[in-house]
């Protein structure tokens, strides 16, 4: 016989792998296991591979945190060398923001696009893809009074390298375009007049990330079938948190965090086009691999008419 076909290996690594935490099976056969068959088969190619790095889109409260410790507990399994990274490690220090976040209309002083240290992250990517170890920063959420600060770094040898983020692979608009929708007003139906105001902003510091975006290999996403999801996750959490102890976020902090996510580069402008470029020849970071989720982060077939999915944008709220 020959050797056992990847896909068959990956799945019977997870069946041995026991618990893998909070994320649910059909989320780890839909999407851990197909981007982990697209890690092996980059490295597999050539004498000398390129290390692959993927993104993984998601909103906040979606489980990419908690995804990104199966995945990398399944590829250790496989004898793969992943990280994976959260683009909130790669957040400025916290006078940075606030200089570039001040007077915004969420109150935050991260979160949207700008805050994050680019030139670090690529400085680090290149450094690490010419033969280094991975050497990133550490961000801890619950210093300075829930702004957050930097707390040292991380360095380990990597084969391969995840980052996710709420706003990986979104791209730019420009002011033409955005202009246009902004004067149309469709998708922006939930945002303050304040917030509207403030979009230009965002957009420009956007454009900064196309350069990390084209250092990446494929874009990956966890999708939730409402947009009014996100929020809800995201306090169902807390108030977890709060019930062992861990919680941090005053309520209105919180408010402001999760209506960043979802005002400061609004779904229907910024994700939904994502999805709608895994069917068009657009250039951009290819769309490799996307899953639905449901009330309870279960996987929900992509079958789902994109426009569908694109109605549901509004229901933010």
């Amino acid at each position: 016989m020959g050797p056992e076909p990847t896909a068959d290996a990956w799945q019977r690594r997870l069946d041995g792998a026991g618990p893998l935490g909070p994320v649910d099976r059909s989320v780890l056969l839909h999407l851990a296991l197909p981007m982990l068959r697209r890690l092996e088969c980059c490295l597999g190619g050539g004498s000398a591979p390129r290390r692959p790095v993927l993104a993984l889109n998601g909103p906040v409260g979606a489980g990419k945190t908690s995804l990104g410790q199966a995945l990398e507990r399944l590829a250790a399994l496989g004898g793969l060398r992943l990280v994976v990274a959260s683009i909130d490690d790669l957040y400025l220090p916290a006078e940075q923001r606030r200089q570039v976040l001040a007077g915004n209309p969420f109150g935050v002083s991260r979160v949207p696009p700008g805050s994050h240290d680019l030139p670090l992250l690529m400085a680090a990517v290149e450094a690490w893809r010419t033969g280094g170890p991975l050497r990133l920063p550490r961000f801890d959420k619950t210093l300075a009074g829930g702004e957050g600060e930097r707390v040292g770094w991380r360095e380990q040898p990597a084969d391969a390298l995840v980052i996710e983020g709420w706003l990986m692979g979104c791209r730019a608009l420009g002011p033409a375009a955005l202009g246009a929708r902004l004067r149309s007003g469709a998708g922006l139906e939930d945002l303050t007049a304040q917030e509207r105001d403030w979009l230009p902003l965002w957009d420009h510091h956007l454009a900064a990330y196309g350069k990390l975006w084209g250092a990446c290999d494929g874009l990956w996403m966890l999708r939730p079938e409402r947009w009014s999801l996100p929020r809800r996750w995201r306090f169902q959490a807390e108030a977890r948190q709060r019930r062992s102890g861990g919680g941090w976020l005053k309520p209105d902090q919180l408010e402001g965090l999760v209506r960043a996510t979802l005002h400061s580069l609004p779904p229907a402008l910024y994700q939904d086009p994502l999805l709608e470029q895994a069917l068009s020849l657009e250039p951009g970071l290819p769309l490799e691999g996307s899953v639905i989720l449901d009330g309870r982060r279960r996987y929900r077939p992509l079958g789902v008419q994109l426009s569908s999915l694109a109605s549901a944008s509004s229901a933010i709220g």
